[in-house]
């Protein structure tokens, strides 16, 4: 499968001006043509055979296999350095593979956990970068108001709060109308409030164009609200598949997702800790418990001493009714 198709807007001056934008300078630089997603059913959006990827003597993807359909969401997790970015960096198209075969749709985007946008250009013209439409201003302004940022459209990214650049970055990848969206923690940096609009807005915005994504983190929660497919990766291949379909909207507190999350944790070798309300009730019941054990221990000490007392004071009333 050959990378993307490149164009040649500013690709040289990208990386000349910012060297860490290099990676960027190859992703965002895909295809400008908006097709639709294919119909499901069809080819798939991602096949992967046996591929493996090293880097000198170490095999950081080791014949690792996996099928995405058209317009499925998976989730990939596992453990720092096991492969999840290197693979989603082949995806890309940025790094080559070592061996085995890698297949994949010409409309792709990536958005990644830094929005990595150009600090010299406003928000819609990151958002247009790579696209080569003739109306491509009217696409980005459309892009950012889906990602509710029509009036920002012309903000420079230092006055954006994390948030917003990251739904900017969000609106450069759906411009491309990419038949697979390829997410590497792009929601990590942010607080936990904006991650949570975050979560319904890609669910609206992958409900309203349907592309295949793929998710990489390492939030067990993110995958299981999100995906309908969560993989776990180890020693650079799929080691476990959970198939996630339930409806939408979904609450953690879930007692289906609940299990999932004990298999997920367990798969990925941690040990789950107990949730406050669940310490609580736990530290309740064993005071619950030791207050049980003091009440019968007093009675039986009351007892034993009654059992003591009384021949005394039977001998004792024996004594006072002889000396009458």
């Amino acid at each position: 499968m050959t990378p993307f198709e490149r164009v040649d807007l500013n690709k040289a001056d990208l990386e000349q001006a910012d060297p860490s934008n290099a990676d960027l300078a190859r992703a965002v630089h895909g295809k400008a043509d908006l097709n639709k997603t294919p119909p499901a059913g069809k080819a798939l959006a991602v096949t992967a055979r046996n591929v493996v990827k090293a880097f000198g003597e170490r095999k950081v993807l080791d014949g690792l296999s996996l099928d995405i359909a058209p317009g499925e969401f998976v989730a990939l997790l596992g453990r720092s350095g096991c492969g999840k970015t290197t693979l989603l960096r082949a995806l890309v198209g940025i790094d080559a593979i070592t061996s085995g075969t890698l297949s994949m749709p010409p409309v792709r985007a990536a958005v990644f956990q830094e929005p990595r946008l150009m600090l010299w250009k406003r928000a819609w013209r990151n958002v247009a970068l790579g696209v080569r439409k003739p109306d491509v201003q009217q696409l980005a302004l459309k892009a950012l108001a889906e990602v509710g940022l029509a009036e920002r459209a012309h903000a420079w990214p230092a006055t954006l709060s994390g948030g917003e650049a990251q739904r900017v970055a969000l609106a450069r990848a759906l411009v491309r109308e990419p038949q697979l969206l390829l997410l590497d923690e792009p929601f990590a940096a942010l607080d936990a409030l904006t991650r949570i609009r975050m979560h319904q807005l890609i669910l609206t915005l992958w409900q309203a164009h349907l592309p295949a994504v793929l998710l990489v983190t390492h939030d067990v929660d993110e995958a299981l609200l999100l995906a309908d497919r969560i993989l776990v990766m180890a020693d650079g291949k799929v080691a476990a598949e959970i198939s996630n379909a339930g409806a939408r909207p979904r609450h953690i507190d879930d007692p289906q997702l609940q299990e999932k999350r004990r298999q997920l944790l367990a798969l990925l070798g941690v040990e789950e800790k107990p949730t406050y309300a669940a310490y609580v009730a736990q530290q309740g019941a064993q005071l619950d418990a030791l207050h049980a054990a003091q009440l019968e221990a007093r009675r039986d000490a009351e007892a034993q001493l009654q059992t003591e007392t009384q021949p005394e004071n039977h001998s004792e009333t024996q004594r006072i009714r002889v000396a009458a």
